[in-house]
């Protein structure tokens, strides 16, 4: 048996999803009315089912997200839900909060999200063996952890591709409730990450002004999709539930293009795709065409580049080309010949901070802005919103998918048959009474029946082989062949979708012992249920949940593999060569009355982001 490989991708709501799935998407992950990890992005149940039929008609999945950790008094609500989900035919839920573990719940298979920090081999291997089907692996991995995780626990795994980063590891994040009592583990991340900062060192001098100190670029790692499948990696996953519909189905079809081409070239003996159906495109994907901050491959390949996003959070788009100069009330960019009227570009002013022209009109290679600005000759440009590329990809026809068919046309006794075999297999059968009448010229009209067979026009087959088979020329009036190609083709659909096979998993309370005995806040226990989940598993000592206990002004509020010091060339393991004057430490984050401190844990590369009245010992730099 081949194995699987799967692009998953993000759907906002209902057409979202459709657009998902008709660009390529293998499986896709939505929101529920609550319970997920962007409280902005919730569906109603009757909006998830039209997006599983609709998934399910070319074999693709659909997960539901519900990710945040629960409240005592949310959990029968939460179990209710659970069970219109699987009723409408649900194929898994992506879950935080143990408590799910132990609920009385239907056999819906289980992933454990992201949000439960899953990078330690152990751990996850404990979730396997708990009755989670897959794992969604902590974005901070490198390839030979994640090849280590594989060989240790056999569990699905799957894997971010392309998409905006958090710069905590997920699940571990404070920021949001310490600042202003909005959890992030509840979905309501206020995103403290793409503030502006000073950067202060021990002796109170300010090292850097009003830059974006944790914002990193986003991530795209795309090229090592081989590499991450031999890893382990079965699902391939795109951030974005909050981004529009044009950023979708720019990735998707880019990754779609990306893994077909492996799969059938050097992945073809021991891969297959996940889903069915064949998409075609008006349009050239390329993921700088849509949002994005620059790209970075965080830490697959290890700690190399810098991956910091300092002058702006926002879009960063595609690179244009270089000013050459302002003339009159128009620019002079290289390249300039690319860009359209209504595009909007950005670079970095003298400020160091990201600013932004709308272009009214392009012509002869001169750009009139909306506002004309000073841009010194030689500043960097970049287009953030490409209004000809939106305007292709938004129609509804930019991205099409279709699932080949055969059919066969033969006559019987009382009149003639149509066969439609599917590309998995199905098939679907009609036939229709009439008279059998030879053709007025005694010709066939064999060429003009295919014409007819092959109009598939809106639906989602093609009829990719036409044979017709009588052994006599006979007649057959064209509004009947259209009516019988209308009728095998809906039968069709029906046939697919009873035919769908959903993975079923029902859940046998376990007892194995959980890695560690003792839990601190960081594992985001916050109702009795999930505490009775670790207990039966050995734990004896559990903390209370950030969101239930903090103590304001001295908490540690992140903990991250992103690392100040290493983006200032600071690193005293990594950049020992290059460090020169060490930073007076601790080092200080500050925005307007917002002040932390930050602490370096150098022995497992990790930096973390305390309040500003915590109180903590400095490392010192002689680890190695």
């Amino acid at each position: 048996m081949k194995k699987k490989i799967e692009i998953l991708a993000p759907a906002k709501d209902l057409i979202q999803g459709m657009a998902a799935i008709n660009s390529g998407a293998d499986a896709l992950y939505i929101g529920a009315p609550q319970f997920g990890a962007r409280s902005n992005a919730t569906n109603s149940i009757e909006d998830i089912a039209s997006l599983v039929q609709y998934a399910h008609l070319f074999n693709a999945q659909v997960f539901v997200v519900m990710n945040t950790i629960l409240y005592d008094n949310e959990l029968e609500t939460c179990r209710q839900m659970i069970y219109q989900l699987y009723d409408i035919g649900v194929d898994a839920l992506i879950i935080q909060d143990m408590a799910i573990m132990e609920m009385d719940l239907p056999p819906i298979v289980l992933h454990a999200s992201t949000q439960a920090n899953n990078r330690d081999a152990d751990k996850i291997k404990f979730l396997k063996d708990a009755g989670i089907k897959r794992v969604v692996l902590a974005r901070e991995l490198n390839l030979h952890q994640i090849k280590q995780i594989s060989d240790h626990a056999d569990v699905e795994l799957e894997f971010f591709v392309t998409g905006a980063l958090c710069v905590s590891f997920s699940g571990n994040c404070y920021m949001s409730v310490a600042n202003g009592e909005r959890s992030a583990n509840r979905g309501s991340c206020a995103q403290n990450c793409r503030l502006p900062y000073n950067l202060i060192d021990g002796n109170g001098e300010t090292l850097i002004k009003n830059s974006h100190l944790l914002s990193i670029k986003d991530l795209d790692i795309s090229d090592q999709i081989p590499n991450l499948i031999e890893a382990g990696i079965c699902s391939f996953k795109i951030e974005g539930r909050l981004k529009d519909i044009v950023y979708v189905k720019n990735n998707v079809s880019y990754l779609r293009q990306k893994l077909d081409s492996f799969l059938e070239g050097e992945g073809s003996e021991k891969y297959t795709k996940a889903s069915s159906g064949k998409c075609t495109f008006t349009f050239d994907s390329s993921l700088n065409r849509t949002f994005n901050r620059g790209y970075t491959d965080y830490f697959v390949n290890d700690r190399h580049n810098s991956i910091g996003s300092w002058e702006s959070p926002k879009s960063k788009g595609q690179y244009i080309g270089k000013l050459i100069q302002t003339t009159g009330n128009a620019y002079e960019i290289e390249n300039g010949e690319l860009l359209n009227n209504g595009d909007g570009l950005c670079f970095i002013n003298e400020n160091n901070e990201a600013d932004g022209i709308y272009v009214n009109k392009a012509e002869n290679g001169k750009i009139y802005p909306n506002v004309l600005k000073e841009i010194k000759p030689g500043t960097f440009i970049y287009r953030n919103n490409d209004a000809a590329f939106i305007k292709i990809v938004e129609r509804e026809d930019s991205a099409v998918r279709k699932i080949s068919t055969t059919l066969v046309l033969t006559e019987n006794e009382t009149g003639f048959e149509l066969t439609a075999t599917d590309e998995d297999g199905n098939v679907s059968i009609v036939t229709l009474e009439h008279s059998k009448e030879q053709t007025k010229t005694g010709e066939s009209i064999e060429e003009n029946i295919k014409i007819q067979l092959a109009k598939t026009g809106f639906t989602p087959y093609t009829a990719d082989e036409i044979n017709v088979m009588f052994s006599q020329n006979w007649f057959l009036p064209i509004s009947k062949i259209n009516e019988m190609r209308r009728t095998v083709y809906d039968q069709l659909t029906q046939i697919r979708l009873a035919n769908y096979k959903r993975e079923e998993h029902q859940l046998v309370k376990t007892s194995h012992p959980y890695p560690e005995t003792k839990l601190d806040f960081m594992y985001n226990v916050s109702n009795k249920t999930a505490r009775k989940f670790y207990e039966r598993h050995g734990v004896t000592e559990i903390e209370k949940a950030f969101e239930l206990q903090w103590d304001p002004g001295k908490s540690r509020v992140m903990t991250t593999k992103y690392c100040i010091k290493y983006e200032l060339k600071k690193c005293p393991i990594h950049q020992k060569d290059i460090v020169g004057v060490k930073v007076k430490e601790p080092l200080v984050l500050k925005q307007g009355e917002l002040e932390y401190k930050l602490k370096f844990n150098c022995k497992p590369c990790e930096m973390e982001i305390w309040e500003k009245d915590a109180e903590f010992e400095i490392e010192e730099d002689h680890l190695h």
